[in-house]
């Protein structure tokens, strides 16, 4: 681990956190903390701001009010050091482009490397670890759009974990996989977690979140509801939140 939380601190806070994209309010006072080694789940509907919340953890959107902190730094001073790591929930990415796997998760090097951005033995090695951790060290060579959807998730985790981070956000990682790459992602997360790195990522599933977190929020532009999964998705409280009810084992939830 390459850093800490201030004795006492939250491993990520956030603030009375508000965001307006123009005139349309994205993040009405959003406040959440997690501490150190915990896995919190983030649900909502779409357009439900999940999305710009993580952005707005990274420093990527500024906030109109608020406060955000990882680590107890501001979320690009956590980036620049490699503190966070981000899956986006879909990939600005060209198939065709000829670059193989471990290319990618090398990227996840980069704010390690020099200007030249000549990869040393520690950044080989982080690579070939992540590579391992995300079961793809036997397609690394392979061209990255040649992968399934569940492969080529488990590629952008593996760049995320290559940096070293103590946080990572993930956004939707189990959409659109197949079983087994759901089933490598979910054992991955509950090994970090037990390595007390902190995690904070979002889902549809609702039935996979009592069994992988240990915590959820319940967000629709503000938070509705947070504390133990149990608690949050209790019927009524989803039922009030949104209108839609509690999706059976196996269902999941959208809008």
């Amino acid at each position: 681990m390459s850093a800490a939380a201030p004795p006492g601190a939250p491993a990520i806070e956030v603030v009375d956190a508000t965001v307006h994209y123009g005139d349309v309010l994205a993040l009405d006072g959003v406040s959440l903390s997690v501490e150190p080694g915990r896995i919190c789940g983030l649900l909502g509907t779409n357009g439900s701001g999940k999305s710009t919340l993580f952005k707005a953890i990274l420093g990527l959107v500024r906030t109109d009010r608020g406060r955000v902190r990882l680590l107890g730094l501001e979320g690009a001073a956590a980036r620049r050091r490699g503190l966070v790591g981000y899956v986006p929930q879909a990939e600005q990415v060209d198939w065709d482009f000829p670059v193989s796997v471990r290319d990618v998760v090398m990227m996840g090097r980069y704010g390690h490397m020099g200007p030249r951005r000549r990869p040393r033995a520690a950044d080989r090695e982080a690579v070939e670890r992540a590579l391992e951790r995300t079961d793809l060290a036997g397609l690394a060579g392979r061209r990255i759009g040649a992968l399934s959807g569940g492969q080529r998730k488990r590629a952008f985790v593996a760049r995320a974990l290559a940096q070293g981070p103590d946080v990572l956000l993930l956004d939707e990682p189990f959409a659109g996989v197949d079983q087994g790459s759901e089933a490598t992602i979910t054992a991955l997360l509950r090994r970090l977690r037990g390595e007390g790195r902190t995690l904070l990522l979002s889902t549809h599933d609702l039935a996979r979140v009592p069994e992988l977190c240990d915590e959820a929020v319940l967000l629709q532009r503000r938070v509705v509801a947070r504390g133990a999964p149990e608690e949050v998705l209790r019927p009524e409280t989803v039922l009030e939140a949104f209108g839609v009810p509690v999706r059976g084992e196996g269902e999941r939830w959208s809008s």
